[in-house]
């Protein structure tokens, strides 16, 4: 026996719209051919950064671009970027699951102090936190040096998705294999970790693709990546034909990584299918482990968290009250707000066609439009904010290093952390009350106002707050595109920390820290949400 949710038919008033009628779709506010035609021209403007380099390596000529690609300055960053990736992700990997297994499924005392700690470096920009560590370490360059400031910047970005997907996993199959004389570590291979396959495999993603769009962090300890070599070659040679290369190989680089994330997720199923309630997870007795995993998660957020802080807090205290001259960071910090609260507002708005269309008229074609977003916001700020020079300054000189590009550019790098926020928020609005509203003669473009905006609006903030956030730590693209006289929190870091002058640059740095330690409480409240907890 089903049961029908579809609002019932209601008599009009006179002069009131049809009826949305018995289990039809609400007519979207602006109807369908028009929300569809807005999401086209989303994915087509998205998709900009990707035709920019494909015009351009064809512009170049085969013979150019092959001369100008296959040579050792390429081949030496494609060996540090490929070394990088093959020392950082597993690392990430390793430290990510085993303190998310450590703190869902053991005996760990402090386990949910110890669930926020080991999020709490992803405050941290990973630029800070190489200024950090070359406070300590003045001597600090090359390849391991890159890997270590890399690996305890990005570990939480493994951490958070597996520690939510141990949290939601049914703890019936790992008893079963108990039962059948698997000792505890058997059972994590064998059975804990296979379900963990989306998780890691899409954490090793996002490391991956930090790794490729990574500058500041790589450039203040003198490692070069296509990345920095690209700067480079745009502040010697503005547009200069070799930079243009150099951010091809990057592209093709990125792409590469979400075809094999995509083809090492599998066919397998991991959903569960039964009657009943979930069991709850029997968490593993550590015995004399107990100290030593203490001691190696005190170490791990002491290195990825504490020392940064330390040290930051160590410069402010060196430079005294003068570091605080409201006319030096003042204005970095109200232009900083302005362009994430500008920034996040528009990116928002500028989601809602695409997720309206997926959530409530799915289709192949709603999908291809949605991953075109995915596949820009792949790509690295250096790459995007070439796009938008070349663009620019060729097509509309008038608009080169205005705020308006700028902001564009930030719409395409963090579009999707809106649009997964609203599409979720979109999904858990039932469609039955906007037929309802509109059985009672309301309009599609009020209906929705009133009532699928209004239930819409906590997730759509909440995917605000990260673009906002995201756009506060955004380094690269800035440089590039930022107007003459802009001086954001980020900017304004960097350039005091490439004068060495690291005392004036703490304040910057500490107010990025303060700045982003929502937007990572955030992401680790919505991975405990997920995971039902």
């Amino acid at each position: 026996m089903t049961t029908d949710l579809s609002a019932p038919d209601l008599p009009q008033s006179p002069g009131s719209t049809p009826t949305a009628g018995k289990g039809k779709r609400p007519r979207p506010p602006f109807g369908v051919s028009t929300v569809s035609l807005l999401a086209v021209l989303i994915a087509l403007f998205s998709l900009m950064p990707l035709g920019y380099v494909i015009f351009m390596t064809a512009a170049t000529g085969w013979d150019t671009a092959v001369a100008l690609i296959v040579r050792p300055r390429v081949g030496e960053l494609l060996l540090n970027t490929i070394m990088l990736m093959v020392l950082t992700v597993p690392l990430c990997l390793i430290l990510g699951v085993g303190g998310a297994w450590l703190v869902e499924r053991t005996k760990l005392r402090g386990n949910r102090w110890w669930a926020v700690a080991l999020a709490a470096p992803l405050a941290i920009p990973a630029f800070v936190n190489s200024y950090a560590w070359v406070s300590a370490v003045p001597s600090l360059q090359g390849i391991w040096s890159g890997v270590l400031i890399a690996t305890l910047s990005y570990f939480p970005l493994v951490y958070i998705p597996a520690a939510a997907t141990l949290g939601r996993l049914d703890p019936a199959i790992e008893q079963s294999a108990a039962s059948l004389g698997l000792g505890t570590w058997a059972v994590f291979f064998r059975v804990v970790l296979p379900q963990l396959r989306i998780a890691m495999t899409g954490g090793a993603l996002l490391v991956a693709l930090h790794l490729l769009a990574e500058y500041g962090a790589f450039a203040m300890i003198r490692f070069d990546t296509f990345t920095t070599a690209i700067m480079v070659q745009f502040q010697s040679t503005f547009n200069g034909t070799a930079g243009n290369m150099l951010a091809s190989v990057l592209v093709f680089l990125c792409l590469l990584l979400l075809l094999a994330e995509v083809k090492s997720r599998g066919t397998a199923r991991y959903a569960r299918i039964g009657s009943g309630a979930q069991a709850k997870a029997t968490r593993a007795p550590l015995g004399g482990y107990q100290a030593p995993a203490q001691l190696a998660l005190l170490a791990l957020t002491a290195l990825a968290f504490g020392l940064p802080v330390w040290f930051v807090l160590r410069w402010l205290s060196a430079g005294g009250a003068e570091v605080w001259a409201a006319d030096e960071f003042l204005p970095a910090l109200l232009q900083t707000l302005l362009y994430g609260a500008v920034g996040a507002a528009v990116t928002t708005i500028v989601a809602f066609p695409m997720a309206y269309l997926a959530v409530r008229h799915p289709s192949w074609f709603s999908k291809m439009l949605e991953l075109s977003n995915y596949v820009t916001s792949s790509l690295p700020g250096i790459v995007v904010g070439l796009a938008f020079v070349t663009v620019s300054i060729r097509a509309v000189p008038g608009i080169y290093q205005s705020a308006g590009v700028l902001v564009a550019a930030y719409v395409l790098l963090f579009l999707p952390r809106a649009l997964v926020n609203i599409r979720s928020g979109l999904a858990q609005a039932p469609k039955e009350l906007d037929e309802a509203a509109q059985s009672l003669g309301k309009a599609p473009l009020v209906s929705f106002f009133r009532v699928t905006l209004r239930l819409t609006a906590p997730a759509a903030a909440g995917g605000a707050a990260l673009v906002f956030l995201a756009i506060v730590n955004e380094l690269t693209a800035t440089l590039l595109l930022s107007p003459n006289g802009t001086r954001t929190l980020a900017t304004e870091f960097w350039s005091k920390s490439s004068e060495i002058d690291y005392t004036g640059a703490a304040p910057y740095a500490l107010l990025m820290i303060v700045l982003s330690a929502p937007m990572t409480y955030l992401l680790f409240q919505q991975s405990k949400k997920v995971a039902g907890q």
